[in-house]
């Protein structure tokens, strides 16, 4: 598709798993739809690896849960921590039924590229890369699509709707001027990489004891590492040091004495500011939002991307038989009526992790104690199915309305 002005069914602004996935949706179903992605690639290091069952139970639906399976990817059963220096088991996803047992890890940039594909498959889905949407196009009160920028200039995408799922600092969301409302978040995260060693254990673990909190992902070669901080800390961090935040990282992970020194700048570690928002209104005539560009997430439990996906599903499950009609603002409202209390419900939960856990723990300079909630769970193993569930499916689990689908 070259780039110069399109007419298209639906323009979506950003290729993370909510554009990517509503897209192949879209295409899958024989509408044509233009998925603009800024990056030249999906290759982006702080983009969250979690594919949960919610994720995977859509793609069986979509008959390619199988051949996903055999990309390169870890599988972890249990959500293990270590608390003052005693492992504990906060989620076990063994008994979970029709789904995967276990949460898979997988770099973001492979479950796009995967994605984008299947897509390809299909005649009517267009993913046009170096691009973004830099603007709304309005006619009559109504958004009739994305004013568009490339390295070669600036061109027009008209659409019966257009998508905005261009994440937390959503450009279509700042130009649609949808308000938004702020949760507040009182961490920020540091985002690294350490190599992994053969004696490493298999499993990702979450740590805290002694005012320090940090989460590692399995990525193989290495870990991915997220060392939780109070916001605005990192300057006060810097000015302390490189070795003494290498030797906090040892204190917190003693398996990491020796790895830690692979760090040898600040310039290796990457500031992520943590955001909790979400509009008040998704939807203008001919615009939506879904993903993070309506509701910001943390990365507590690791669900910004499956919600994206839920959004996604349930966006095509709407949108797909309207288009035969023509799409109303009542269709976009409904989206915003399925998606929005789970989405609510999800940040909630998170505001309550960040104010009366995260917070409390990276000011409590003494080793922690395990919580009796977390005592509890690990006396009774049956009460691990109950976070395991809330990962894995949260609130109001989406499926795809296959009979929309050629």
């Amino acid at each position: 598709m070259e780039n110069t002005n399109i007419k298209t069914d639906c323009c979506i602004c950003g290729g993370g798993p909510a554009g990517i996935v509503l897209g192949y949706l879209l295409a899958r179903a024989g509408r044509d739809v233009v998925v603009l992605e800024k990056w030249p690639d999906f290759f982006r290091d702080f983009r969250g690896d979690t594919i949960h069952p919610s994720t995977m139970k859509i793609l069986d639906e979509l008959g390619l849960l199988q051949k996903f399976l055999q990309l390169p990817h870890n599988e972890t059963k249990q959500i293990l921590g270590n608390i003052g220096g005693k492992r504990v088991v906060i989620a076990d996803f063994t008994h979970l039924k029709n789904v995967p047992g276990f949460v898979g890890f997988m770099p973001q940039w492979d479950f796009l590229n995967f994605m984008a594909q299947e897509g390809k498959k299909f005649p009517g889905f267009h993913l046009i890369m170096e691009t973004e949407g830099v603007d709304l196009i309005k006619e009559n009160d109504r958004v009739v699509g994305v004013l568009a920028k490339n390295k070669t200039g600036q061109f027009e995408i008209r659409a019966e709707v257009s998508i905005g799922a261009d994440g937390r600092h959503s450009t279509v969301r700042e130009k649609s001027k949808l308000k938004v409302k702020d949760l507040g978040a009182p961490i920020d995260v540091l985002w690294f990489k350490l190599s992994r060693q053969p004696d490493h254990s298999n499993q990702s673990f979450g740590y805290a004891d002694m005012g320090r909190f940090m989460v590692l992902l399995d990525r193989d070669s290495y870990w991915q590492c997220a060392f939780l901080i109070n916001k605005g800390e990192f300057e006060h961090i810097k000015a302390r040091g490189l070795k003494q935040f290498k030797d906090d990282i040892a204190d917190l992970v003693p398996e990491f004495r020796e790895t830690v020194n692979e760090i040898k700048n600040w310039e290796q570690i990457k500031l992520l500011s943590v955001a909790v928002d979400h509009l008040e209104k998704w939807y203008l005539p001919g615009l939506l939002c879904i993903g993070d560009a309506a509701h910001a997430m943390s990365p507590v439990g690791g669900v910004g991307i499956n919600l994206a996906v839920q959004d996604a599903v349930a966006a095509a499950n709407i949108l797909i038989p309207a288009f035969k009609r023509g799409i109303k603002i009542e269709d976009l409202a409904a989206v915003q009526n399925r998606r929005s209390l789970p989405a609510k419900i999800v940040q909630r939960v998170q505001i309550f992790a960040h104010t009366k856990v995260l917070a409390p723990a990276l000011a409590y300079h003494h080793h922690f104690k395990i919580p009796w909630q977390i005592k509890l769970i690990n006396a009774f193993p049956i009460l691990r199915r109950i976070p395991a569930h809330f990962l894995a499916f949260g609130y109001r689990a989406e499926h795809v309305k296959l009979e929309n689908l050629q």
